[in-house]
């Protein structure tokens, strides 16, 4: 997943708690970290808004995050999510943009080619959206995808199953959800952020202004952001050894001087 030496809180020796599969299922499914340190981890879905802006500012605030693509969102393909800037492409239709942020050691996961709801397909349709989205990414990308996101959290055993055949680690699901504004919409009875979290945003209108204030929420609160990868690996989920593409060896000069 991320590059050597990405941004993020590192674990700690023995802070983290292994990460299993369930009984008979194929991948473990993971909705948090098991960590007692103050960390959480941002996530964020699909790729209908491309914002500049927010290139940047993970740029310059070095922000440790995990991206989930959906390529109809990436590529402006079909009908688009009503809730993405008021049912609008804005910036979408381009890899490039991914690219940048892979550049920046921010891992592209898998979220499937349509962002159908898996549960109302069958093992070759879910195939197709799984698999199809890991060979996607890896051509555009140059990594194949580790991670599952499906959409709406809504998963399988046959999805399980498809997305280990398909080369996948794990499915990563989410503990809260951030909505515009900046606002967390939490998934546990006690409304509040826990060590361990994983937050989910989507590419949305203002997402760089709402990021800003998400960092800024978490910070006040003293948590620090995590690097997904290294915690996953730290609970000895079995990612690629193999990190997003590094850049070729720079070609050797020729010596002014012929050698002696």
């Amino acid at each position: 997943m991320g590059a050597v030496g990405a941004a993020g809180a590192l674990p700690r020796p023995g802070e983290v708690g292994r990460i299993r599969a369930g009984s008979g299922a194929a991948l473990p499914v993971i909705s948090a970290i098991p960590t007692r340190r103050k960390v959480v981890f941002l996530t964020i879905d699909d790729g209908w808004e491309q914002d500049p802006g927010f290139v940047r500012l993970v740029r310059e605030r070095a922000v440790p995050i995990t991206v989930f693509a959906t390529r109809d969102a990436v590529e402006a393909r079909g009908v688009p999510d009503p809730g993405a800037a008021g049912g609008r492409y804005v910036g979408a239709g381009k890899w490039a943009y991914f690219r940048e942020l892979r550049d920046l050691g921010v891992p592209i996961e898998d979220h499937t080619l349509t962002h159908p709801n898996l549960w109302n397909l069958g093992p070759a349709a879910q195939r197709t959206e799984i698999c199809g989205a890991a060979g996607v990414i890896a051509g555009e990308i140059g990594r194949r995808p580790a991670l599952l996101r499906p959409p709406f959290g809504n998963y399988t055993g046959t999805t399980l199953r498809v997305a280990r055949r398909c080369g996948l680690s794990a499915v990563l699901l989410w503990t809260a959800s951030v909505q515009p504004g900046g606002k967390i919409s939490y998934q546990t009875p006690d409304k509040r952020l826990r060590p361990g979290d994983i937050l989910l945003l989507h590419f949305r209108a203002n997402l760089a202004r709402d990021f800003r204030i998400l960092l800024d929420k978490i910070e006040r609160r003293g948590f620090e952001l995590g690097n997904l990868d290294a915690y996953l690996r730290a609970a000895r989920v079995r990612l690629p050894v193999a990190s997003v593409p590094t850049a070729p060896p720079t070609p050797a000069v020729p010596s002014a001087t012929p050698p002696a």
